[in-house]
């Protein structure tokens, strides 16, 4: 279970949204520059909101009132970038092995999933030793996910994931999006600016205007 509300004031305007989120898919819907990546930024730990709380599974990762800020490497997040921010200079196998370094940090009781097989599941695993120049954007996506999930996150933000890609593999991974959540069960937060991703992923869709949420809805 998620529990946030954060506020972030940026030059041209507030993030402010306040939200709690159990295992289902919430889409942040809304035009380029309405704050959604700043919001997923916030609780990735990627930058500090002015002011707020965030709660994930009872535990603080912030709070402006205790003065608590849990690092990013500690946040037990996946994040998956919108150009998935692969490592050019590691192999697929590297490059997913990259975040169980930390793993041994967090406060898990499950043994981790073996990283190999995720990449097996995601159709990718043939491609271990290949550089992420040598793939394709869908391949790139499934790696990055691998990457993702391989520590067993908590929470799943991804950030505009099927933007670089063609028609129909948007569809596709789209699908595979929707399969992992229902294998996984954990809260996932998507930011689209596509109405039709929103649409087909989201249990809950919040419109986001300038940082504020106009609209929500359940899907």
């Amino acid at each position: 279970m998620l529990k946030t509300k954060i506020i972030k004031k940026l030059w041209h305007f507030t993030v402010e949204l306040e939200l709690e989120l159990d295992n289902s898919i919430m889409v942040l819907w809304g035009h380029s520059g309405a704050g959604k990546t700043t919001f997923l930024h916030c609780l990735a730990g990627l930058c500090k909101p002015s002011s707020g709380i965030i709660l994930l599974n009872d535990r603080t990762l912030y709070s402006s009132v205790e003065k608590v800020n849990v690092p990013t490497r500690l946040r037990n997040i996946g994040y998956l970038f919108q150009d998935y921010a692969l490592f050019p200079h590691m192999t697929v196998k590297q490059n997913v092995m990259y975040g169980l370094k930390n793993y041994k940090h967090l406060h898990l009781t499950k043994s981790p999933v073996n990283p190999l097989e995720l990449l097996n599941s995601f159709g990718v695993g043939h491609l271990v030793d290949r550089y992420p120049s040598q793939l394709s954007g869908g391949e790139k996506q499934r790696v990055a996910l691998a990457r993702a999930l391989a520590v067993q996150p908590e929470l799943l933000l991804l950030d505009e994931p099927f933007s670089a890609l063609d028609k129909n593999s948007k569809i596709k991974l789209r699908q595979e999006i929707k399969d992992i959540h229902t294998r996984w069960q954990i809260p996932f937060i998507l930011v689209t600016h596509d109405e039709e991703d929103a649409g087909f992923l989201g249990d809950r869709i919040f419109t986001l205007n300038k940082g504020v949420p106009v609209t929500s809805s359940i899907a």
